[in-house]
């Protein structure tokens, strides 16, 4: 597609890609809030259950690097057609399936036809805008990458309430179908290179460096970590894929991704902060679903809803970020996001189950503010120096590190709470002995936590496993709050996005 001249139906095949944006992005957290149901529904465990969202992140995560090579092979509209068809197939499988193993499988699928979406509707974009639109362009993409896991717990919690946990699956078939529809009417070809060699070596090391560095991040809370055998090996063949793949990489004459992408240090700079605000945006929301059901009460439909505030800052900072962006120094406005992301995290730290929902709200309102401001600046800026040839391998690459940190994210913090739940409920267990001045006061409230008697046994461990949760989900989001710290040292390598001197042809 022409950088410049007018394109037909601009508009038209942005909605396109954009529903598919939406409708991709919609399902990497639309199952959090259900995953309860699911888990009943499957009888699986708290650590299986987490396979269903891990599993379509990494599996996401492996297939979007091939993604530019693929486009320019079989032609970027026959591939984006391809993608939306596969993954909606995908969906509906994942809402038949009956077994964890199948959903598992079936959701596998869905991240493999989905992987090509985000950079496939991101290159289009870029190609269909003048340089002079490119900050509203991004604005619009930039929307629908973080409103969809931003609004998945709403419409999954409505959804699991008023039907099934299947129907969080089965919402993508008439959004998929609008996409198919529009894609393939309004979009137009671009040439495919029918010679174009594909290095497999570079795929099979990359895909293998992130598939069981997933594993292990999976397994290692269930087996004590490098106390086992199966996470030692599945550490050193992780380490082992990516160093063979940095080595193919710089030494091959063909390899699986330009080394010039990394030479860019507005590219190599975004893909940091990609990763890291990604890391956050899907690790809170998986934290925040069973936070607001297990522990402060809410019911699935509440839950779903009382997370919806956030997609209202997120709409609002686009809307801010692509009206200053040509005013203002883009790194300003990223500074301010993470700033304002850092913040909401730290007060989300200090949250009771007894926390109003204004105060919920408006914390939450913050944070989804906070990530548009960052994510709509850091898309114009990623490439402004990056070469139009270097383009499509450039979206896929920053699309994969999206999905490997949004799949790290929810790792490290699934692990860290059920560590710290753990370790908390020892310290604090241990201070609770016969002479505890509580439970020799005479009272009711003694004489029903009394750990001498079943009952109050069984009373006293519930109370103080609460009190573990709380602090555990306390210092998830504190640790959350030290990913924004790489991305603010990283603005001052970045250089500034200017526009042009003339403005590109076709800018009405």
């Amino acid at each position: 597609m022409p950088e410049t001249g007018v394109v037909p139906h601009r508009g038209l095949i942005t909605a396109s890609a954009m529903l598919a944006m939406l409708m991709q992005t919609l399902d990497s957290t639309i199952a959090n809030v259900a995953l309860p149901y699911m888990q009943g529904s499957m009888s699986a465990s708290s650590d299986e259950i987490t396979w269903v969202l891990t599993s379509y992140v990494i599996a996401a995560a492996i297939m979007t690097a091939p993604v530019g090579w693929m486009a320019r092979r079989f032609g970027r509209k026959r591939l984006f057609i391809g993608a939306v068809m596969g993954f909606t197939v995908a969906s509906m499988l994942c809402g038949a399936a009956q077994t964890l193993e199948q959903l598992v499988g079936f959701r596998l699928l869905q991240g493999m036809c989905g992987a090509a979406i985000a950079p496939l509707s991101q290159a289009t974009m870029l190609d269909i805008y003048p340089f002079s639109k490119r900050a509203q362009a991004m604005a619009m993409f930039s929307m629908g990458v973080t409103l969809g896991p931003v609004m998945g717990p709403t419409l999954g919690g409505w959804l699991t309430d008023a039907y099934s946990w299947r129907f969080v699956f089965y919402v993508n078939l008439p959004f998929g179908i609008l996409a198919i529809v529009g894609l393939m009417v309004f979009m137009r070809e671009t040439p495919s290179e029918a010679n174009l060699r594909f290095s497999w070596y570079g795929f099979a090391m990359l895909a293998t460096g992130c598939g069981f560095l997933q594993l292990m991040l999976d397994r290692g809370q269930e087996l004590d970590w490098f106390a086992s055998g199966e996470i030692i090996a599945e550490a050193t063949i992780a380490a082992l894929g990516f160093y063979l793949f940095i080595v193919h990489m710089t030494v091959a004459d063909k390899p699986f991704l330009s080394p010039g992408l990394f030479k860019d240090i507005n590219f190599s700079s975004g893909m940091v902060m990609v990763f890291c605000v990604s890391s956050v945006m899907l690790s809170s929301s998986a934290l925040l679903a069973p936070y607001l059901q297990n522990l402060a009460g809410y019911p699935v439909y509440t839950a779903g809803w009382a997370m919806a505030p956030r997609g209202l800052g997120t709409i609002m900072a686009m809307f801010l970020a692509s009206r200053l962006g040509m005013r203002v120094d883009q790194r300003k406005i990223m500074a301010c996001g993470l700033l304002v992301l850092g913040w909401a995290l730290w007060q989300m730290s200090t949250w009771t189950p007894d926390i109003t929902q204004a105060q919920m709200m408006a914390t939450l309102v913050l944070q989804g503010f906070s990530v548009g401001l960052v994510f709509n600046p850091m898309s114009v800026m990623a490439y402004t120096t990056l070469s139009a040839q270097m383009r499509g391998e450039g979206t896929a690459l920053q699309s994969l590190a999206r999905n490997i940190g949004s799949a790290i994210g929810i790792s490290v913090t699934s692990f860290t709470l059920s560590r710290g739940v753990q370790a908390t409920h020892a310290e604090i267990v241990a201070g609770i002995t016969p002479f505890t001045r509580t439970l020799q006061m005479g009272d009711a409230a003694s004489r029903v936590l009394n750990p001498a008697t079943p009952h109050g046994a069984a009373m006293m461990d519930a109370l103080v496993n609460q009190q573990a949760e709380i602090i555990a989900y306390n210092n998830d989001f504190r640790l959350m709050t030290l990913t924004v710290v790489p991305p603010m040292l990283l603005l001052f390598l970045m250089r500034r996005h200017r526009r042009p001197e003339v403005a590109a042809i076709g800018d009405d």
